[in-house]
C-alpha cells in the first residue's frame, strides 16, 4: 500500500471528519463521521465507496488557496487506483496496461484477430450464420477460458481487499442493500438527489448517471442475451442464428445501443471534466477502456447489421477480438471498479450495522 497515498488522504478526511459540512453528501461522509480514527483499510474502503462525484470538492472552504488545500475526489482517487493495481493478480500486468492502455488495447486486439482468421482458415463442415465461419466448437475453446480467467483474477483480488477493509460473512440483507444502492446508482446523485458536480464544475447534472446507467443495463443486457442464447443451445436444442424477434436478440440489440450511447457519454464527460480532481497519472487508460467497451457494443451491432454480406467474415474477427481482449483485461482496467465498488457498498452495510 503507498504510504504517502494513504497519509495525504487520512489527512484530508482527518479535517473533513472536523469539520463535516459535507456530512449530507454521498456515503463516505456519513461513513467518515462513525469514527476518529482512520487505518489504512478504512482509508482503502472509503476510496473505493467514493464515485467521484466531487460536490465535496465545490463544496469545501479548504481547498487551494487555503493552507489545507483539501482536494478529497483526487486523494480518493489515487488510493483506489492503487488498490487495483496493488491487489491485481499478477500486479506487474494491471502497472503495464495503466501505463500503455491504448498500445496494450490494439495489442491484444490484433493478437485475437490474427488468432481468429487463423482459426477461420479451416472452416466448419457444417454450420449457418456466424458458425459458417467458426464453429460452436472453437468459440467455446476460445472465450471459456478467457472468461472464467478473469474473473478468477478479480475473485483473488477482491478477497484481499475484502480481508484489508475488515468485510465479514455477508449476510442476505446487506446484499439485498448493495444491489438496491447499484442499480439506483446511488452515490451518484450527490447524497441529495439533484445530481453530481463532475462535468460541470460547480453545477449540479445527472448525466454521469443516467450514462452510467446506460452501461450498467446495456452490459447486463448483453449478458442475458448470451447466457439465454447459452441455455436454448445447450438445453432446448434451439441454434443461432436467432432472428430479430427473438429473445436473445430483444436483449442484445437494446443492450448494445445502451452501451454505445452510454460509453460515447461517459468519454464525452471525461473529456470535459477536471483532470486534477481525479488520479491524472491514469486519465488516458480510463479513457481507453471506455472506448474498448463502446467498440466491442458497435462492433457487435454491426455485425448484426451486416448480416449475410461478405462483411460478416471480418467484421466477425474484429468483434470477437475486442471482446476478448475486453475480458482479458477488465482485471487491470478501470473496468474492475465496478467488483470493488460494490464490495465497498457491502462492506459499508456491515459497518452501518454491525458493531
Amino acid at each position: 500500500m503507498s504510504t504517502d497515498l494513504i497519509q495525504e488522504a487520512r489527512r484530508q478526511i482527518e479535517i473533513c471528519n472536523a469539520c463535516r459540512y459535507c456530512e449530507g453528501f454521498c456515503s463516505v461522509f456519513p461513513a467518515i463521521t462513525r469514527q476518529t480514527e482512520f487505518d489504512d483499510g478504512t482509508i482503502n474502503h472509503l476510496a473505493n465507496l467514493c464515485h467521484n462525484c466531487r460536490g465535496c470538492y465545490y463544496a469545501c472552504q479548504y481547498t487551494e488557496p487555503h493552507e489545507f488545500a483539501l482536494n478529497v475526489p483526487a486523494a480518493l482517487a489515487e488510493v483506489r487506483q492503487d488498490s487495483w493495481e496493488r491487489l491485481a493478480w499478477p500486479a506487474p500486468l494491471a502497472r503495464t496496461v495503466q501505463q500503455h492502455p491504448m498500445a496494450t488495447i490494439a495489442m491484444f486486439v490484433a493478437a485475437f484477430c490474427f488468432l481468429i482468421f487463423v482459426v477461420q482458415m479451416l472452416p466448419p463442415d457444417n454450420g449457418t450464420g456466424f458458425y459458417a465461419y467458426l464453429s460452436h466448437g472453437a468459440m467455446v475453446a476460445i472465450f471459456v477460458p478467457c472468461f472464467l480467467l478473469p474473473l478468477m483474477a478479480i475473485a483473488v483480488s477482491l478477497r484481499t481487499y475484502w480481508r484489508e477493509v475488515g468485510g465479514q460473512p455477508i449476510r442476505l440483507s446487506e446484499l439485498l442493500n448493495a444491489c438496491k444502492s447499484t442499480a439506483q446508482l446511488k452515490n451518484l446523485d450527490g447524497g441529495q438527489g439533484q445530481g453530481c458536480n463532475f462535468e460541470q464544475g460547480d453545477r449540479y447534472s445527472n448525466a454521469r448517471r443516467y450514462h452510467h446507467q446506460a452501461v450498467m443495463y446495456g452490459f447486463l443486457l448483453c449478458f442475458g442475451a448470451t447466457a439465454v442464447a447459452t441455455i436454448l443451445h445447450y438445453f432446448f436444442a434451439v441454434e443461432a442464428p436467432y432472428g430479430l424477434f427473438s429473445l436473445p436478440k430483444l436483449l442484445g440489440v437494446p443492450g448494445g445501443i445502451l452501451l454505445v450511447v452510454g460509453s460515447i457519454g461517459l468519454g464525452w464527460l471525461k473529456v470535459k471534466a477536471d483532470k486534477t480532481l481525479g488520479d491524472r497519472r491514469v486519465w488516458g487508460g480510463e479513457i481507453s477502456f471506455v472506448l474498448l467497451l463502446g467498440f466491442v457494443a458497435l462492433s457487435g451491432l454491426m455485425l448484426y447489421a451486416a448480416t449475410g454480406s461478405v462483411l460478416v467474415r471480418p467484421l466477425l474477427a474484429v468483434h470477437l477480438a475486442a471482446v476478448l481482449a475486453f475480458f482479458l483485461l477488465t482485471p487491470y482496467s478501470k473496468m474492475v471498479h465496478g467488483f470493488y465498488r460494490f464490495a465497498a457498498l457491502i462492506a459499508e452495510e456491515q459497518k452501518k450495522t454491525r458493531p
